[in-house]
């Protein structure tokens, strides 16, 4: 079932660009249920938003998976990888969402 598009959703361009950068896994992989796009999309949402992960809309992936995956992306070291590389913007984005999430002591 399609969507509508959310403002803050990754336009085709951008996601041809990241998504090598993201994949922590295949895409293919048996324990994914959403599309990477999508979780990525929740995360996009929520950080626009400035809403608590709970308030996730429902068209999008479940909050949890949201989160897990955030947590993943940071622990892997992604921001720091890619800080000195042509990703600047999504390194500052999940850099921004990491201290956001540390500093605010969000709870899912």
């Amino acid at each position: 079932m399609e969507r509508k598009a959310y403002p803050s959703d990754i336009t085709d361009d951008e996601w041809a660009f990241v998504a090598p950068y993201l994949t922590l896994m295949t895409e293919e992989a048996p324990q994914r249920d959403h599309s990477l796009r999508e979780v990525f999309n929740g995360l996009r949402w929520i950080v626009r938003a400035g809403a608590s992960w709970r308030m996730m809309p429902n068209d999008l992936p479940p909050w949890y998976t949201v989160y897990q995956q955030t947590q993943r992306w940071i622990k892997s070291r992604l921001p720091k990888m890619l800080k000195f590389g042509k990703l600047y913007f999504i390194t500052n984005f999940l850099i921004t969402l990491a201290s956001r999430i540390s500093s605010t002591k969000m709870l899912p």
